[in-house]
């Protein structure tokens, strides 16, 4: 009896069979090799870990949540208006405000809030720390400002009223408030959750509106923007060392060649390598990362003045940073492995390198990504993130794709320099992929230093400036507010007032300054309070508002401060407004600009030119009685100018801020640059550790893969100074290129950021600079020529591999 049997054919290539069979023998590589990839692992790992630290932080940094709840609007109506409302809107959340508690041994006082706990938009913004809520018209729950300052403890009596528990909104500690019934309220916020037609379209009287527009995911998309730089920089010394595991690996891959294994099956060798390390390295840094989150965050409470839950974490963006770690390795393998399967067997078997690429078409891309990086950054205007984003993400490329042109430059140069220097540099242009990687990450970090160092230098230029800026050097202004007038102003009383012109006062002498000169703003008259103050009226230009297609906002950068020209500033500046004039102003025109915070209508002020100082903060724009009665507008106080005889110091400014800070005001000076310049010397001086740290582990890759030469040289009687001037070169010419390349990208982005302001470049932080540009390549020499020399054990025995 015979049996036939069909024999099923071979796939092509062997198959899933021929893949886990490569699978397995990169897996038992990987094992025994391991410690050959640790720097990647440990970069890898790093990076995570930092990244998952600073989502926590994103995550849990003060938001507009504290005052919105999960509400997009705040409507705020005198009295207890709100029936129309909750007509309009259905679902609503009342929150009523009483009249203030005065503080002991202070002109402020405490927020008298009536709000349901329960409520379906705020209940986020209280939590019960002790005791219970309070119920009906004689109980009282307070927070633990207020009960200090009173001496208050759950069960006493107080102000006619029983203290039954402490509070705290969760997502604002420095939200101090007392919590109970309030009968007859100042004002009223109703917090609604809507659209911007049905909220516009619909408007009560006396009310006004408040929106939250912010983008709850900036700040992590931030954090991930500036983990994609770390990762760019771990992957580029990923790069470097799977270049010198490929080459290392050259004649078992020819091997692996020899006995039918196609290309695809060669790269997916160091594929394999890639995605274990990257794997490996992620999840190791996501558990570092985690682990150290809920260890520290509850220290962050109080600096963030927020309670954070130490295990709710952006999950989301978390696994987004774990996978653009994997995917980091894996791209960071697929060149070498391409280049590796790629490699005729039998120079495989030989071990002889493959010829480097033109660098031009590398140089093509990464100039092409430059252009496209400055443009975004002079188009985002300091304001558009997403701008600012791909601006840095594209120059950070760029940089990486441009480096393999200054090793190719580096190479053009070996010719006139001594034997040992021109074989260290023949080797970098010989090796282009792995001295590229290492270029750009040395670059990378030079890049971030100097960008830094520049910066603070232009803030330190602008404070030595004669004119322009905020303010003159020699003078301070104390707010009323400490958001200045972009914030709510305080309504004072008579008393108030004087107590705070006494503060004022004695801060003045402690600057021993000349003059006080009080600030008037304008505002409506009937416009409701918020919290106990008033929104004053500033210039702004319109701008789209991101996110919200058509519509238009107004930024910080971009508004000017409106005062009212009262006889002690028209007497201190000289000014002698003309009957009918409207406006003071050093300005040609208000072509363009919206006066904000008061009732929409036409504005086309009279004006009339006046010799007022050119800075943002002091006056600029000046209202007219007849202006102010026009407008509809009331004066206020909003702070107060005070002159020094000379430039003020940073120690005077330091103790000025610290007192003003006891009184409830804000201080606003000329930045004197020391804190910038302590920075940038700080940042130099990390930049170049971290470079010295690629260039050590790039070094030895570099060594550690021509040792084959340096035992040729050995035995040819190359005496030890060869072999140190060898290593030296390596190191300099690897820190000379990297140092200006990432200062060069840095400038031309520097310049493209401040376009406006271009002069300000004209004054570079030189020591930085030259500890960059000078320090750096020399101190690398001297690393290189210092570590290095030692004779090979082993000259004649070739390693196996």
């Amino acid at each position: 009896m015979s049996v036939a049997v069909l024999e099923k054919p071979a796939a092509p290539g062997g198959g899933m069979p021929a893949r886990r069979a490569v699978l397995r023998w990169a897996w038992r590589m990987f094992r025994r090799e391991w410690r050959q990839q640790s720097i990647v692992l440990g970069l890898l790992a790093v990076a995570v870990a930092v990244t998952t630290v600073g989502l926590g932080v994103a995550a849990n940094a003060p938001s507009d949540a504290s005052r919105f709840g999960t509400a997009n609007y705040i409507l705020t109506v005198p009295g207890d208006q709100v029936d129309g409302l909750r007509a309009t809107f259905g679902t609503i959340d009342v929150i009523r405000h009483g009249a203030k508690i005065p503080a002991p041994g202070s002109t402020g006082g405490f927020d008298r809030r009536d709000q349901d706990p329960t409520g379906p938009y705020g209940r986020s913004m209280l939590r019960l720390d002790a005791g219970r809520w309070p119920q009906g018209a004689t109980e009282v729950a307070v927070t633990d400002q207020v009960a200090e300052a009173f001496g208050l403890h759950v069960g006493d009596a107080w102000e006619q009223r029983t203290v039954t528990g402490l509070v705290e909104n969760p997502l604002d500690l420095h939200d101090e408030f007392v919590l109970g019934q309030v009968a007859e309220p100042d004002h009223v916020d109703v917090l609604v959750r809507s659209t911007e037609d049905k909220v516009l379209g619909n408007p009560q009287a006396g009310a006004s509106v408040q929106g939250r527009f912010g983008d709850a995911g900036t700040s992590s998309i931030l954090v991930l923007a500036l983990a994609t730089i770390g990762l760019v920089f771990a992957g580029l010394m990923a790069a470097a060392g799977f270049t010198v595991l490929a080459q290392r690996r050259l004649r078992a891959l020819g091997m692996l060649g020899a006995i039918g294994a196609s290309h695809r099956h060669v790269r997916l060798v160091l594929l394999a390598d890639g995605l274990v390390i990257g794997a490996a390295g992620a999840l190791t840094g996501a558990a570092v990362g985690v682990a150290a989150w809920i260890a520290f965050s509850p220290r962050l409470e109080e600096p963030l003045a927020h309670r954070i839950d130490r295990f709710q974490l952006p999950w989301t963006p978390l696994l987004v940073a774990v996978g653009m770690a994997i995917v980091t390795a894996v791209v960071a393998a697929w060149w070498p492995a391409r280049a590796a399967a790629r490699t005729p067997v039998v120079a495989a078997l030989a071990a002889r390198p493959a010829p480097p690429r033109p660098a031009h078409r590398f140089a093509a891309l990464g100039a092409m990504l430059l252009v496209a990086g400055l443009a975004a950054l002079w188009q985002s205007e300091h304001s558009r993130k997403w701008l600012i984003l791909i601006g840095i993400l594209a120059t950070a490329v760029a940089l990486l794709l441009l480096a393999p042109v200054a090793v190719a430059a580096i190479g053009t140069l070996a010719s006139h320099l001594p034997l040992a220097s021109r074989l260290a540099l023949r080797d970098l242009a010989r090796y282009r992929a792995r001295s590229g990687a290492a270029l750009a990450a040395i670059g990378l970090a030079v890049g971030i230093a100097a960008t830094i160092a520049l910066t603070a230098g232009v803030t330190v230029a602008k404070a030595a400036a004669p004119t322009g800026g905020n303010v003159p050097a020699n003078e301070v202004i104390v707010w009323l507010s400490p958001d200045r007038m972009n914030g709510t102003i305080p309504v004072l009383t008579a008393a108030q007032l004087a107590d705070k012109r006494a503060q004022v006062d004695a801060l003045a002498a402690e600057l021993h300054a000349e003059s006080v000169l009080t600030l008037t703003g304008a505002a409506m008259a009937d416009m409701p309070l918020d919290h106990g103050g008033r929104a004053v009226v500033v210039l702004g230009i319109p701008e789209p508002a991101p996110g919200r297609p058509g519509m238009t906002g107004y930024s910080d950068e971009k508004t000017v401060p409106v005062f009212v020209a009262t006889p002690e500033l028209s007497t201190h500046y000289g000014l002698s407004p003309a009957a009918g004039t409207d406006v003071l102003t050093r300005k040609a025109n208000l072509d363009g600009y919206d006066l904000i915070h008061r009732k929409r209508g036409a504005w086309d002020p009279v004006l009339q030119p006046a010799a007022l100082p050119d800075y943002t903060s002091t006056p600029t724009v000046l209202l007219t009685e007849e202006g102010l009665t026009r407008l509809g507008l009331t004066a206020m106080p909003v702070g107060w100018l005070l002159q020094a005889p000379g430039a003020l110091t940073a120690a005077q400014i330091d103790r000025a801020q610290q007192s003003a800070a006891a009184a409830g005001f804000g201080v606003e000076s000329r930045p004197t640059g020391a804190d910038e310049a302590r920075l940038a010397v700080w940042a130099t001086t990390s930049g170049v550790a971290v470079a010295l740290g690629v260039l050590a582990m790039t070094v030895g890759l570099i060594r550690s893969e021509t040792a084959r030469d340096l035992r040729t040289l050995t035995a040819a009687g190359a005496r030890r100074r060869t072999r140190r001037a060898i290593t030296a070169a390596t190191a300099g010419a690897l820190a000379l290129g990297g140092a200006v390349i990432g200062t060069a990208c840095v400038y031309l982005a520097l310049l493209a950021w401040y376009r406006h302001e271009v002069h300000w470049l004209a004054h570079p932080p030189i020591p930085e600079l030259t500890a960059i540009l000078v320090g750096l390549p020399l101190v690398a020499y001297a690393g290189g020529w210092l570590l290095a020399g030692r004779e090979a054990r082993v000259i004649a025995r070739q390693p196996l591999d």
